[in-house]
């Protein structure tokens, strides 16, 4: 019975984060697409380049791309298309935008995983390491996030190709390999670079909020007891210090898709941060729009999963999800 209704209460939590997801990628889509079109320079401009067309060829090409019909009628008919899959054609290249992100979004996407498997490994481990062994692990974990937290990822990426690439020859300067063996090679250098920071940022966070259980008065009178200290730091420490790490951890990941845009343009990765940025250059609208639309929808995912994850460590807030 308690079980049935514990999966009742996550059963509506989930409906409500689904509803909020929904209205915030509709309140996105809204401002992605009013933006770019009412922005200086019209599609028209991008495709006539430096000629000047006559009022008729314009007419033509603004018919065609429907751009006669008000701007919420076109709003209207992106969105369907959207819905159902179509994301529209580059005013570039002609292609469907789909095609033009099929591999790039892969790219990114392997990118991104790799990084933040670095940042769990290191940043979990350096955190945790300073919060249970004081002293001298404490402070050396602390210089090195304090030197690392503010390196930003351009920086970062100079420095590990200058190093890696150029000097010891262990990995490519720019670009990719073929199979996955040559992929994952060909993106470590630009995952270090994300995760560099990131991993900084999440041993401060995990340092802190296992210190804090710590210091708990339950946790020291467990301890005092004789209960031994790792089945505590199970119990007690790990589980209660999850909901601030979980929280970061969410953060990271959404902000390293936005970050992959300077950094794959410094380590020349076929990514959609590099689509994106050429992109933005040739002002080709609907493959802006298309990522743009999937930036948010990362983060706003990325959020929504970090507040299920707290409603499974916290039975209260499940709770909590229900009054609301």
């Amino acid at each position: 019975m308690g079980r049935r209704h514990g999966c009742a209460l996550m059963g509506r939590l989930l409906l409500h984060r689904l509803g909020g997801l929904a209205v915030t990628l509709l309140l996105s889509s809204m401002a992605i697409f009013g933006s770019l079109y009412l922005a200086p320079g019209s599609p028209e401009d991008v495709l006539f380049g430096s000629r000047a067309p006559s009022a008729a060829a314009r007419a033509a090409v603004a018919r065609e791309l429907h751009l006669d019909r008000p701007l919420p009628v076109r709003y209207w008919d992106w969105l369907t298309g959207v819905l159902h899959g179509d994301l529209g054609r580059s005013m570039v290249t002609g292609q469907p935008v789909t095609s033009r992100l099929g591999h790039g979004l892969g790219v990114t996407l392997a990118l991104v995983a790799l990084s933040m498997i670095l940042v769990l490994l290191f940043g979990l481990g350096l955190g945790t390491a300073a919060a249970l062994r004081p002293g001298a692990v404490d402070a050396a974990t602390n210089a090195l996030t304090s030197v690392s937290v503010t390196v930003p990822p351009f920086v970062a990426s100079t420095l590990l190709i200058s190093v890696f690439a150029v000097r010891l020859d262990w990995f490519p300067a720019s670009g990719i390999g073929t199979g996955a063996g040559g992929e994952i090679r060909g993106l470590l250098l630009p995952a270090c670079a994300l995760a560099i920071t990131n991993c900084a940022f999440l041993a401060r966070v995990t340092r802190n909020a296992l210190r804090e259980q710590l210091e708990r008065e339950h946790v020291q009178t467990a301890l005092v007891r004789g209960l031994p200290r790792w089945v505590v730091l199970r119990d007690h420490v790990f589980r209660n210090a999850l909901p601030p790490i979980l929280t970061a951890v969410s953060l990271l990941t959404s902000g390293t898709f936005a970050t992959t845009l300077v950094v794959e343009t410094a380590f020349a990765v076929p990514g959609i941060g590099q689509l994106t940025i050429t992109s933005v250059a040739q002002k080709d609208f609907p493959v802006v729009q298309a990522v743009s639309l999937l930036l948010v929808a990362a983060f706003v995912i990325c959020n929504a999963l970090s507040d299920l994850g707290h409603a499974l460590i916290d039975p209260r807030l499940r709770t909590a999800g229900r009054t609301t």
